[in-house]
C-alpha cells in the first residue's frame, strides 16, 4: 500500500493567497517521501535505518511538520488583534516538545503538576501557561501559584474556594477563568465530548451567576478575567465554534448587565480534528480560524464588548500528523476461512486509542512503501487482550516476519496514555530533522520497570516456601 503523500492545495479566503493543505489534514507528516530504496523516509531519515539504530516499536516526530503547524496557527489567526495559541501539552509532552513550543512562541495548556513540572524543567515562561483540570489537588494548585502560573481555570466551587484559600497564604492575586459546559454536543466520540450539559467538566450555565458572584464578593484573592469553553476533540464541525463563541458572548454581556464586570479574554479550548484516514476529511486550520476570528468580532460588536484576548488550545492537531510509530512484523495466523492476523512487537500498550475509542488508522510497509497490496491482513498487538487489534482488514503488501509496519498520525495521545500492561516496557521516542535523530524519551529497560518495586523487608526476609 502506498498512501498518498501529494499536498492538496486550496485558497486561503482570508489573505487571498495559495496555501498547502495544513498539517492536520495530511496523514503523513509533510517531510514523508519514498526513497530509492523504497523505503519511507520520514525529516530525511530512512525509516529502516532508524528501527535499525533505536528497534522498535519507536515513536518518531518529525520536527519540520511540528514547527510547520505552529506556524500555520499563527499565521492562520493573524488577523486578530490579540491571541494566545497554547499547547494542549496532555497530547504529548517531554522536554524537547516544550522548547520547540517556546521557540515557535505558543504557550502551555497543563493539566497537572507533573506538566507544570517539566515546563518549569524546560525552561518554559510559566506566565504563559494555563492550567486545566476538574479536580486539581492541593498540592497542585500550591505548585501552580509557587511557579507563578499564567492563568488557572475553575471548574467548580470546590476548586474556587481551595484556589482562594491557598492564594492568601501566599499573599497572592491570582489571575483565574471559569470554565463552562455550554450544552454544545459534536459529532465525536462519547468519551472526548466535554461541552454537553452532562459533564464532569466545568459549571452548567444556571450555576455561573453564583460562581461569578462568589469570586465578586467572597473569594477577593480571585481575579476573574473572563470564560472557557471546550467542546470536545477530534471535531470536524466548523460552525460549533461560531455557535460557543456567540454562547460565551452573550454570558458576558450578562455578567456586565448585572455584576458590573468587563471580562478581558476569551478561552474557546481546543479539538480541531485531524486526518488518520484516508476517509477523514478535517477543515484546515484556516478555514477553523476564519470561522472562529469572524464570529468573535461579530459577538464583539453585537454585544458591545470590550477588546477580548482570545485563546485558544490546540493539542491533537497540531503533534499527531507530525508522528508515526514503527512496529516490527512477527508471528500470523490464518484463521480457516476467516481473516488473517499480523502481529507486531506494540499494540494496546503503546497506542490504546483503537479499543479505548475505537479510533481507525491507516498503515503501510515502511520497507516496502510503494509496493502494491495483495492481502487483507488484520494488524494485531502482542498484548494478552482480544481487544489488543490495531487496524481491522487493511489492505497491504504481503508482510513477512521482521517488515517494519509504520502506522501514521499517532503522534498524539500514544506515549502519553501509554501503560507497562503485561510488563512490557514502553518504546523509545525520537524526533528527525534534516536527515538528523535524536531521542526524546529513553526506551525503557527490564530494570527500569522494577526500579520503583519494593518488597516490604518482611517479605524479604522470610525463608518459606509455599506449599
Amino acid at each position: 500500500m502506498c498512501l498518498n503523500i501529494e499536498r492538496r492545495i486550496f485558497t486561503d479566503n482570508l489573505k487571498g493567497k495559495i496555501m498547502q493543505n495544513t498539517v492536520n489534514q495530511s496523514i503523513l507528516p509533510y517531510t514523508a517521501k519514498i526513497n530509492e530504496l523504497n523505503h519511507l523516509e520520514i525529516g530525511g531519515c530512512d525509516t529502516v535505518e532508524l528501527v535499525k539504530k533505536y528497534g522498535t516499536p519507536l515513536y518518531v516526530y518529525d520536527e519540520d511538520s511540528i514547527k510547520t503547524c505552529c506556524r500555520q496557527y499563527k499565521d492562520a489567526f493573524s488577523s486578530y488583534d490579540d491571541v494566545e495559541i497554547l499547547y494542549a501539552s496532555k497530547a504529548f509532552m517531554t522536554r524537547a516538545v516544550c522548547k520547540i513550543m517556546k521557540d515557535e512562541g505558543l504557550g502551555l495548556d497543563v493539566v497537572s503538576g507533573g506538566e507544570i513540572y517539566t515546563a518549569m524543567n524546560s525552561g518554559f515562561s510559566m506566565q504563559k501557561c494555563y492550567f486545566n483540570g476538574n479536580n486539581k489537588t492541593f498540592q497542585e494548585l500550591e505548585l501552580a501559584l509557587y511557579c507563578n502560573v499564567g492563568k488557572i481555570t475553575v471548574d467548580n466551587f470546590y476548586e474556587l474556594e481551595l484556589l482562594d484559600k491557598i492564594a492568601k497564604e501566599q499573599g497572592k492575586t491570582v489571575d483565574i477563568l471559569l470554565r463552562i459546559t455550554p450544552g454544545i454536543e459534536c459529532h465525536t466520540h462519547e468519551y472526548i465530548k466535554t461541552g454537553q450539559i452532562d459533564s464532569k467538566f466545568g459549571f452548567d450555565l444556571p450555576q455561573l451567576d453564583e460562581a461569578v458572584l462568589k469570586v465578586k464578593t467572597d473569594y477577593t484573592n480571585l481575579s476573574l478575567k473572563g470564560l472557557h469553553a471546550h467542546i470536545g476533540s477530534q471535531v470536524f464541525e466548523k460552525d460549533v465554534y461560531a455557535d460557543l463563541i456567540g454562547i460565551i458572548a452573550e454570558q458576558y454581556s450578562k455578567i456586565r448587565e448585572k455584576y458590573s464586570l468587563e471580562f478581558s479574554e476569551i478561552n474557546i479550548g481546543g479539538g480541531i480534528g485531524v486526518k488518520h484516514t484516508e476517509e477523514d476529511d478535517p477543515p484546515s486550520i484556516y478555514e477553523i480560524a476564519g470561522i472562529i476570528t469572524s464570529s468573535l468580532k461579530e459577538n464583539i460588536a453585537k454585544y458591545g464588548l470590550g477588546k477580548l484576548k482570545l485563546a485558544l488550545e490546540p493539542g491533537r492537531s497540531i503533534i499527531c500528523n507530525s508522528g508515526i510509530t514503527l512496529y516490527k512484523a512477527g508471528s500470523y495466523k490464518q484463521v480457516t476461512e476467516g481473516r488473517k492476523y499480523i502481529a507486531v512487537d506494540g499494540g494496546m500498550a503503546d497506542n490504546p486509542r483503537p479499543s479505548m475509542y475505537q479510533a481507525k488508522y491507516t498503515a503501510l510497509i515502511a520497507n516496502k512503501a510503494s509496493t502494491e497490496a495483495e492481502e487483507t491482513v488484520t494488524i494485531a498487538g502482542r498484548y494478552c487482550e482480544s481487544g489488543d487489534i490495531l487496524i481491522e482488514n487493511i489492505s497491504l503488501p504481503v508482510i513477512t516476519a521482521g517488515d517494519i509496519i509504520c502506522i501514521p498520525a499517532t503522534g498524539a495521545y500514544n506515549y502519553s496514555m501509554a501503560s507497562h500492561y503485561n510488563r512490557v516496557p514502553k518504546p523509545a521516542a525520537i524526533i528527525v530533522h534534516n536527515g538528523h535523530s535524536d531521542v526524546i524519551i529513553k526506551r525503557e529497560s527490564y530494570q527500569d520497570l522494577i526500579s520503583f518495586d519494593v518488597i516490604p523487608e518482611r517479605l524479604a526476609k522470610s525463608d518459606c516456601s509455599c506449599i
